[in-house]
Order: C-alpha cells, then structure tokens, then sequence
C-alpha cells in the first residue's frame, strides 16, 4: 500500500507513526551497517529513497521545509562537533586543519569548477558560475560522516592524524556554506554583471569577507560570554546545563546571521570555547546529551533528504555524477591536501594521501544543494540529483575502504583493549576507571587482595566473579579469572 495513502499532516497521529517506523527501521540498520562495514548513514539516505515517492509511496516536496529542517539540525551536529574538539589535542596539528577548511576548500572548487565546465559546460549548455556553484556544493568533507566512520570503525591514526582530520571536517562545513550562498546571489542578481567583472569580484570578495569575520567575531563574543556567564550561575542539572548551552549556540547563529555573517562559523566557534574553556560539572553527562541529540538530527536529515530524493530522475544523471565524482576523488581532493600541507614536511606523504582519502560527502552537500533549488535556479535539480549520487559513490568507495587504506598505508594501529567497567562512571577529577583481570602470576605471592600490594593511587572498587559482584576488602581470596574494576587518582598516603 503505497504511503501517500495515508492522510498526513503536520504533528498528525499518521506523520507520528511513519516518523517512529522511520527511526525504527535506520537505528536497526544500523546494526547492518556495522556487521558489513558500510557506514549507516549511506543506509540512512537508502531507507529514505526506499520509502520515498519512487519507492513505497511517500511524497514529500517542500524543499523550503526540508532545507529549514536541515539547516536546524546542520547546527546541531556543528555545535556537538565544536564542544567535543580539544584544542589541547589539535593544537598541534591547528594550522594544518584550518588551512585545508579554507584555503583546500577553494582550491577544490576551483578544480572542480573548471573540470565541470571543460568537461559539461558546452553540452549542458550551462554557464561557468554553475559549474563552480556545483564544485562549492561539493567542496567541504562532511562532518558527521567523518565522525561516523572514524568512530565506528575504532580507528587510530598515527602522525596525529584524526585531530586534523576531524578539525578539518568539523570547519569546513562554513566555508563551503559561504561559497554556496556567495554564488547563488551571484546567479540570481539581476543586472550584476553588466559593471563588469571587477565589480563581481568586488563583490564576492565583500562577501565573503563579512561573512567570515562576522561569524568569528560573534563566535568568540558569544563563546566568552558564556563562558562568563555559565562561572556565574550554579544549574541544578545537566539536562538544564545542555539546553542552556544549545540555546546559546543557537543564539550565536542567529546573531551572526542578522549581521550577514555566516552563523554556521559562529556557532562552531562558540562551542569551541564552551568546550574548552566552560568548566562544568557534569562534563561527561553533557556529552552524552549532545550525542544522542546528534545522532537523532543527523538519522532525521539523511532520511529527509533520502525521501527527497527520487532514483527516477538520478538515473540519467549517473555517468556525469560518476566521472565528477572520481575526478573529485582522485584528483581535485587529493592536489588540494598536497597543496595546502606543502610547508608541512613533517608530514608524511603516507599521510597526506589517507587525508584526502577521508574526504567524505555526506548530509552537508545535499543540504547545500537545496539551495539553488529554492531559489529556482536553472539546472537546480540536475545538480541535486548530482550532488545526492556523488555523495552515495563517496560513502559507498570512501566510507568502506578508509579502515583498509590506513591499514595499506601503515597508518592505524590497534586500540587500547577497553575498559569493562559495567556502565560505571565517576567524575573526571576522581581519576579514570580500568579493569583487570587476574592471573595466575598474580597470585604467587598470595591468594588475598591485600597481598597484590597495588600501588599508591589505585583502589579496587569491585570484584567481578563470574555473574556475581563482590565488596572488595583486603582479606578476600581472590581466584584465578576474577575482574577487578579499579579506579586510578591522586593518593593521600
């Protein structure tokens, strides 16, 4: 029974239950995803086409609605993205990462742009600013699909890889947000061009200016305030303390944006500060919040977009998405890394390739291309329906293959055997928990907990056997395979 049967309104009981069917159906892909290494997200965007209008009926065609939707969440998972980056951890790696956010983004639009043109601009009869708009749309590595990847699959990187891959993803979303606006203004002034191209030039340089210094200055302004204000306020929750600091960044976002600047940069920078230098209580509780939120926004937008999304009309788009995309891959993305890390020769050429390799497409792209298709631009829907298979090929060849090519590369190494700590937690300023299990080696100079002579700073907290939990205490008889769950600090002995 095709979906569109089914009377739906707004907040009505039918959208509620095709919502939660929804939800169901991806966090249970999910699983799939795991068992045969394809990123969920790329599972997301099949469900939604899956159920969508070619699929089992579900009409939905409010690009407005849909791109108010997912800009929304784009703010969310930019916040989440800017409050769990330490700038202790990329410090070191800083200049690299914010040079490929802007400088790497350009050139890949400018590759992009003039390979598009050269390659469709004459057949498609197209003018060369859509080309580069196309390239724009195209041009940043999407956050939350990095993120994904890089935490699905455990992996660790060696030269201080994953911070400058993750500062990199985690920036670059604005800038190409910038260009994106940048040029659809350009292709929807009237009268623009007739001053000549010094004045377009002008113009976009303006522009782009504005937006940028406008959303660091708001960024850093709002991103200090808070911090002012949170050593000021004592909340009675973490739950209160998360949707305080959500509504500040929201707030950064919009601010930014009253003043022409780019609210996306703004709210990223004001959670960069919150993260780094807000002291809160229940830091960890925070985190998890903002997860979860994350997760949630980015589920509902790659489903949104995946329903927009009609395989009918991304078929005869297949081959020219597939050759932009392999160029893209293989030759604007990767001369764009070596380009922008050339200064850096610590850097190994080993990891060079691995950083344009993780250049993954994901939700930002496509919601970038509903741009041009609200503001009836011509050719809009060609470059949506481009857009949306250049994102599947790069988390299809991409999103499978970054574990392998680190490992090819001898960039990944094994990660640290987790703790099992059955779903304890204790403040950061206690110490850190890790298990043990004991052996026999153990046990030679006693059988007791008291005779392990653990030293200084380290307590047993409990005492796995079997299903059972035990109070540890010195005179216990410990056995061979017994879980000891400690916790490591400062001693006052």
């Amino acid at each position: 029974m095709p979906l569109t049967l089914f009377p739906i309104e707004l907040f009505s009981e039918s959208l509620l239950l095709i919502c939660s069917i929804l939800v169901l159906a991806a966090v249970l892909v999910t699983t799939l995803g795991s068992r045969w290494g394809v990123p969920s997200l790329l599972l997301f965007i099949l469900l939604g086409m899956v159920v969508g209008q070619d699929g089992l009926g579900l009409k939905i065609d409010d690009y407005e609605v849909a791109e108010s939707f997912g800009h929304f969440a784009m703010t969310i998972i930019l916040f989440t993205a800017g409050f769990e980056t330490s700038l202790s951890e990329t410090k070191p790696v800083f200049r690299k990462g914010i040079i490929l956010s802007s400088l790497g983004v350009f050139l890949t639009v400018i590759l992009t742009g003039l390979f598009v043109w050269i390659a469709f601009g004459d057949r498609w009869g197209i003018p060369i600013l859509v080309c580069f708009l196309l390239a724009a749309i195209l041009s940043s590595t999407d956050s939350t699909s990095v993120f994904s990847v890089l935490k699905s699959k455990k992996l660790r990187l060696r030269e201080h890889l994953a911070p400058m891959i993750e500062l990199e993803s985690g920036s670059n979303d604005p800038m190409a947000y910038t260009l994106t606006i940048v040029l659809v203004k350009l292709l929807t002034t009237k009268g623009l061009f007739e001053n000549g191209g010094g004045t377009v030039a002008l113009t976009v340089g303006l522009v782009l200016f504005i937006q940028i210094a406008v959303g660091l200055i708001v960024g850093l302004g709002v991103g200090h305030a808070a911090k002012w204000l949170m050593a000021k306020i004592n909340l009675p929750s973490f739950a209160i303390t998360s949707i305080l600091l959500l509504s500040i960044g929201m707030f950064a976002n919009g601010l930014a944006s009253l003043f022409s600047g780019n609210g996306l940069l703004a709210i990223y920078v004001t959670a960069l500060i919150i993260g780094n230098h807000v002291k809160l209580k229940q830091p960890r509780e925070v985190s998890h919040f903002f997860d979860g939120l994350t997760w949630l926004m980015q589920l509902a937008m790659f489903l949104v977009l995946g329903l927009l999304a009609r395989p009918s009309h991304m078929l005869p788009m297949l081959l020219p998405a597939l050759l932009i995309g392999s160029f893209l891959l293989f030759v604007a993305r990767p001369l764009s890394v070596f380009a922008c890390l050339l200064p850096f020769r610590s850097l190994s050429g080993r990891a060079k390739f691995l950083t344009s390799w993780v250049g993954l497409k994901g939700a930002g792209p496509i919601l970038f291309a509903l741009c041009p298709v609200v503001a009836g631009l011509e050719h809009a829907s060609e470059i949506f329906n481009i857009v949306v298979l250049i994102t599947l090929f790069s988390l299809l060849v991409q999103g499978g293959s970054i574990g392998k090519m680190a490992g090819w590369l001898n960039l990944s190494y094994a990660e640290d055997p987790k703790a099992e700590v059955f779903g304890m937690e204790i403040p950061e300023e206690m110490g850190i928990l890790r298990d043990h299990i004991v052996s026999a080696d153990d046990l030679v100079g006693g059988s007791t907990l008291r005779d392990l002579h653990l030293p200084h700073g380290i307590r047993v907290m409990m005492v796995k056997r079997g299903e059972n939990f035990l109070v540890p205490h010195g005179s216990m008889a410990l056995e061979e395979g017994d879980n000891l769950i400690i916790i490591m600090g400062d001693s006052d002995d």
